[in-house]
């Protein structure tokens, strides 16, 4: 499995922002959100809706350096903690805030995704990631919000499954982040080697699909393949991305785990940036 094309991204952007919108539809938005500490579902829906909005702001305008977030129209969102708004009959109506927050969430992924679509993956975009194309924000948003849909469902016990492909390429990019963090100097992922380690990612029921992780000297290493590893999890290609993510735990039912499972602590210990 590769990379997905660049209309893939930008459809992908949409469905599961659909999909987080509906898991948001109806939950208790002043929830706690078991893994991102500290937020709640309202404030997990303005992280992705400004996050969207951020990244479709740089590639609409080609920005050549990081945008600050007060330059970014309707990066805040609504005002959903404040007063109800008031309703068709002139009446207070708390869902409106509800409506609203729905609104923001959809009008932003669309206008992102638009932006990505005029642009096409080769127009230059400042980004952190070494990738300063538009490219580079179709790939992130669209794993963001996979990534954030898990943990509204996680948070609210919806069903969280995802698509073979898209797990995959999940797992690469975030792999590929880290390989990136460690090359930028990253103390977390500078730690990340020494000769004659590896870490296998095996995705069960897709016998061609696994993930080699290799730690040498000099840093890491990743390539798609299947091979013997000081250690072996093995899972669905879900939870593997969901594991790599640390958005389950190693011990997490659907999990088996081979080897010196201590190093597959170690990653997820020092992979905890972003």
């Amino acid at each position: 499995m590769t990379a997905l094309s660049h209309e893939r991204y930008c459809d992908e952007l949409m469905r599961q922002n659909d999909r987080l919108r509906s898991v948001l539809d109806g939950a208790d938005l002043a929830a706690k959100v078991p893994t991102c500490p500290g937020w709640t579902l309202r404030d997990l829906a303005a992280h992705v809706g400004g996050a969207h909005r951020w990244a479709g702001e740089i590639v609409r305008t080609r920005a050549t350096e990081e945008l600050a977030d007060e330059s970014v129209p309707g990066f805040e969102g609504p005002d959903v903690e404040g007063p109800d708004v008031e309703g068709p009959d002139g009446t207070p109506d708390g869902d409106g805030h509800r409506a609203a927050l729905d609104a923001w969430l959809a009008e932003g992924a669309a206008a992102t995704a638009a932006a990505l679509r005029e642009a096409g993956p080769d127009a230059a975009a400042w980004s952190w990631g070494g990738d300063a194309r538009a490219a580079f924000w179709a790939r992130r948003v669209t794993h963001e919000t996979v990534v954030h849909l898990a943990d509204a469902a996680l948070a609210t016990g919806a069903v969280y499954t995802q698509e073979p492909e898209v797990a995959a390429d999940t797992i690469d990019e975030w792999l590929s982040t880290v390989l990136h963090a460690q090359r930028s100097g990253d103390p977390e992922a500078a730690e990340l080697r020494g000769g004659g380690r590896s870490l296998h990612l095996h995705a069960t029921g897709l016998p061609d699909v696994g993930r080699l992780v290799e730690f040498h000297e000099d840093g890491l290493t990743w390539r798609h393949a299947h091979a013997e590893a000081t250690v072996t999890v093995r899972g669905t290609l879900t939870d593997l991305m969901l594991l790599m993510n640390r958005r389950i735990a190693p011990g997490a039912d659907g999990l088996e785990v081979l080897g010196e499972a201590a190093l597959l602590d170690f990653w997820l210990a020092r992979t905890s940036f972003g």
